[in-house]
């Protein structure tokens, strides 16, 4: 099968999406399919090698299109979106895209010359553009009504229209459901982990003082200011926050939390390090940690990349109790623990450090879980998806 895989985006980008959709095709080119994975050409001087950046060895079937797309944003994006059109008229196979607006582009086109189009959301857009504003702490950019409906009324266009829906969480594809009304071929397909990791023996736990980690963007609605709280309310336990995004102001408010909680001599802050090195680092924790908010998307929309590395990593799991993250994890698996309370952490902490046998037994059981969630095991998910809906 062709896949033409569309991302708006320069490539390859420092943030989440750039992994998982670069994970994504690459597993879906190692499973035989003839994937091209069209782009924005890199900022960086010189360019760099996806393939490299992104640690994963170089596939023949994965084809990396950058094409020309500068100027204003507006421009940038007019020029992207004609030359992904030229591209998807010609596509004989599958037309793949987590991108909203180009979705209803394609679909708005008479339906005897629209491709097989696929998308893959991420998020009830409408709802995600309301929530991410004060999430990031900048409530005074909120979108217009008017935007709010213009992406409402694209949504419901591809959910119309779409040959196949993919949503990365269960609790996405229901919301969708009620809002929009049934559809066939809806497809909940989770975020995945490097098959590389999955079949490495995990190190062995540090010796000394629980360390508690943390892997993955410092935004408000991560929590990693609850996590940062929570060891603040213990006496011996250490944190280690591996990310921050070097163009943004998140590490430095996080870093001066630690200060004004008077335990900075207790945290270790990473900044952000290439994809490869991100395990490695986590290896030195004897906790991890996903303490993601009460919003929305984290609720209901988010399949985090960490925690399915976490559950290769070999190290017990204490995560907020939210409905997207129980449709991987139980509390036979890890410590689900509510979200945005800190004493919760904190008590969540001391009791899996005091508790050996049972921190080893809930390590064990998330990484049986791991193979279940590879990027392959989603590749193979995708492509039955695909199969089905553009035979």
């Amino acid at each position: 099968m062709t896949v033409l895989y569309l991302a708006d985006t320069r490539f390859p980008i420092e943030r989440a999406n750039g992994a998982q959709t670069m994970a994504t095709c690459h597993a879906l080119a190692r499973r035989g399919h003839d994937v091209t994975l069209v782009v924005r050409r890199d900022t960086a001087r010189p360019a760099r090698d996806p393939f490299a950046f992104y640690d994963l060895p170089a596939e023949p079937r994965l084809t990396i299109r950058a094409v020309a797309a500068n100027g204003t944003p507006a421009a940038r994006r007019i020029k992207f979106l004609l030359s992904a059109s030229a591209l998807a008229a010609r596509a004989r196979g599958v037309v793949y895209t987590r991108d909203l607006g180009l979705a209803s582009f394609l679909l708005q086109w008479p339906a005897g010359r629209r491709p097989c189009v696929v998308y893959e959301s991420h998020g009830v857009a409408d709802v995600v553009s309301a929530e991410m504003p004060t999430l990031l702490g900048r409530p005074d950019v909120a979108p217009s009504p008017a935007k709010l409906h213009r992406l409402s009324r694209r949504e419901a266009r591809v959910w119309a229209r779409a040959s196949g829906y993919v949503t990365i969480t269960r609790t996405l594809a229901d919301e969708l459901t009620a809002r929009f009304g049934p559809r066939p071929h809806v497809f909940a397909i989770p975020d995945g982990a490097p098959e590389a990791l999955i079949e490495r023996t995990p190190d062995p736990l540090p010796a000394g003082p629980p360390v508690v980690g943390y892997a993955g963007h410092l935004y408000p609605w991560k929590g990693v200011d609850v996590l940062i709280r929570a060891i603040a309310q213990t006496t011996d336990v250490t944190g280690l926050i591996v990310g921050g995004h070097p163009g943004e102001g998140d590490l430095a408010r996080v870093e001066q939390l630690a200060k004004d909680l008077g335990v900075s001599q207790r945290m270790t802050f990473t900044g952000q390090l290439p994809p490869a090195d991100v395990a490695r680092r986590l290896a030195a924790a004897s906790i991890l940690a996903l303490p993601n908010s009460s919003s929305a998307i984290s609720a209901r929309y988010t399949s985090p990349l960490k925690l399915f590395e976490y559950l290769a990593i070999g190290r017990p799991i204490v995560a907020s109790d939210l409905p997207s993250i129980r449709e991987v994890l139980t509390a036979g698996t890890a410590v689900l623990v509510a979200a945005d309370d800190p004493a919760a952490w904190a008590s969540a902490f001391v009791a899996l450090a005091a508790d050996p046998a049972r921190a080893a037994s809930l390590a064990a059981a998330a990484r049986r879980l791991a193979p279940d969630y590879s990027w392959g095991a989603r590749a193979a998910r995708i492509e039955d998806a695909m199969r089905m809906v553009c035979a």
